[in-house]
């Protein structure tokens, strides 16, 4: 009865594990695998293994300058995504029905439109004709040149990553008893001081975890990169795709990949350590 007991869970997981491990890790070993291999314009994939293609990657300018730019963009992206989510979820958490499903369809309505779409749309509110620019003219400030830089890429990004800042909050925030927030304003507590006492400690661990799905989306982004960036100002994503489909270079498409992988990783994991060292003393 024992032992059958403790392979009940194994038998559960089962049909997910062999599909995590198909589907992720598999791809994954033959990704690290292929980034060693050797490549040759004239010849194609060779069958030697070499460093080569992680030093390239690493002492480049070329390619350090991308991913810093793509780091930058993911961490801006992330940043604002935090600045408008917890407002928005809190406003959500204290809405009743029938304005809290009402808001909470706006804040998921644009889930249900394909990235790429999006990404046109954007393109075109920002182009040298769209609407944007043209209010910027009726208010005298003259046409800005939006489309193709950085700034349109964190708008898209903010457009498409911001419910998934303001969910993770959201939930957070409904194990807080309004009462409790009610009680310290009854008690002379500020309106600032209650919220920061009492309702940002608890939204922490929300922000946490929006912050780390927002910036390994943000980091790893195609279509909106692609599209808004244009060809001349490139991100990790859309550099492993010139890789792998223009230059035909398998290797360093996948030591590329790999690198920005690590490096999100260090980053995701030191940040989730500081941030819950913090939200642990807060909550005691």
């Amino acid at each position: 009865m024992t032992s059958r007991k403790g392979a009940l869970p194994w038998l559960l997981a089962g049909p997910n594990l062999l599909l995590f491990t198909v589907m992720v890790i598999v791809p994954l070993i033959l990704t690290v695998m292929l980034s060693f291999r050797v490549y040759d314009y004239s010849t194609g994939i060779g069958d030697s293994l070499t460093l080569d293609n992680y030093l390239k990657v690493i002492t480049d300018p070329y390619y350090l300058g991308i991913f810093w730019r793509t780091l930058k963009i993911a961490a801006i992206t992330t940043a604002i995504c935090a600045l408008i989510g917890m407002p928005e979820a809190y406003i959500l958490s204290r809405m009743r029905e029938p304005w809290r499903s009402i808001f909470l369809l706006v804040i998921l309505g644009p889930l249900l439109v394909s990235v790429v779409v999006r990404a046109f749309g954007w393109s075109m509110l920002l182009g040298p004709t769209g609407l944007v620019n043209a209010a910027l003219q009726l208010l005298g400030l003259g046409p800005i040149r939006l489309l193709y830089t950085e700034t349109a890429i964190v708008i898209a990004l903010v457009h498409v990553m911001l419910p998934f800042m303001v969910i993770p909050v959201w939930t957070a925030l409904q194990k807080l008893d309004p009462m409790v927030e009610a009680a310290a304003r009854t008690l002379g507590a500020s309106r600032f001081t209650s919220f920061r006492r009492i309702v940002m400690p608890q939204a922490t661990i929300g922000i946490l975890s929006g912050s780390l799905i927002v910036f390994g989306l943000s980091a790893s982004a195609f279509a909106i990169p692609g599209l808004l960036g244009g060809r001349r100002l490139k991100m990790a994503a859309t550099l492993v795709y010139d890789e792998y489909l223009q230059e035909l270079n398998w290797p360093l498409g996948a030591t590329i990949a790999i690198v920005v992988l690590v490096a999100n990783l260090a980053i995701m994991v030191t940040y989730n350590r500081i941030v819950e060292s913090r939200a642990k003393r807060a909550l005691g």
